[in-house]
């Protein structure tokens, strides 16, 4: 699918690699309509990006707010192609330790957004994508991108409910491709490994660098726009599809 003219939905955009992929795709030509909670950023990043980027404060984990959401983008560009979901939180918490048992509800919320939030905006979207007349030979109506994590994989000590919550977007991404496969709809994952986001750039030195030195090659952060730059390829590539793709550097994170 060419990304000139298409119109596309990145949750998180407003930051991190949610940003650098709506950056990416509007140097393409595609139009883009941010979906995130932080409406100060969001209106800034809209602001600063141009006329074919809009702003639509949006919880993904709820089902209204998702369907208004949608409903905002098509009204704004008259459609839905691409639906790529970066909007996540994190935890920190043992299964058992020295506070306890985890608590159930801050493992709920995790997988509540991180796993309920991607599946929430993936169906919906699916919904209006399948609406849409072919744009190639292939039938091609839509493409969807998740992001799990290489946490989903190789989870840290803490890592429980964030590594459960990553580890669904990694199970569901196949049976998803073949639930779209009849309305010409594909959808593959992106599991990031450690990036230079601002919630990375604010980890002290003792933080990083055992992530950077465990990084094989190159040494150092992800760059968010190397993110967008395969959010890209796959949606272009029209034979890529119900793929998990690690982009980690080669990272194989200790259990600390």
């Amino acid at each position: 699918m060419e990304l000139k003219d298409k119109v596309a939905i990145v949750t998180g955009g407003a930051s991190g690699l949610g940003r650098a992929t709506t950056e990416a795709f509007l140097a393409k030509g595609a139009k883009v309509v941010i979906f995130d909670l932080n409406e100060a950023a969001g209106n800034a990043t809209a602001g600063e990006l141009g006329a074919n980027c809009k702003f639509a404060k949006v919880n993904v984990s709820d089902e209204a707010s998702v369907q208004a959401g949608i409903a905002f983008v098509l009204e704004s560009f008259g459609a839905l192609h691409i639906a790529v979901n970066c909007a996540g939180i994190g935890s920190a918490q043992k299964t058992y330790g020295g506070k306890g048992p985890h608590s159930l509800d801050g493992f709920a919320k995790v997988i509540g957004v991180n796993l309920i939030g991607t599946f929430n905006v993936t169906r919906l979207a699916a919904e209006a994508m399948a609406k849409n007349t072919p744009v190639n030979a292939d039938g091609e109506r839509g493409v969807i991108i998740n992001t799990a994590s290489v946490a989903a994989f190789d989870g840290q000590v803490g890592q429980v409910a964030y590594s459960a919550s990553k580890g669904g977007v990694v199970g569901m991404t196949l049976p998803i491709a073949r639930d779209l496969a009849p309305y010409g709809i594909r959808i593959n994952t992106i599991a990031p490994g450690i990036f230079n986001t601002p919630l990375m750039n604010a980890a002290p030195d003792a933080v990083k660098n055992p992530l950077i030195e465990a990084t094989q090659f190159p040494k150092r952060l992800g760059n968010p726009s190397e993110y967008g730059q395969l959010a890209c390829q796959m949606v272009e590539n029209g034979f890529f599809n119900g793929e998990v793709v690690r982009l980690d550097g080669s990272i194989r994170m200790a259990p600390r």
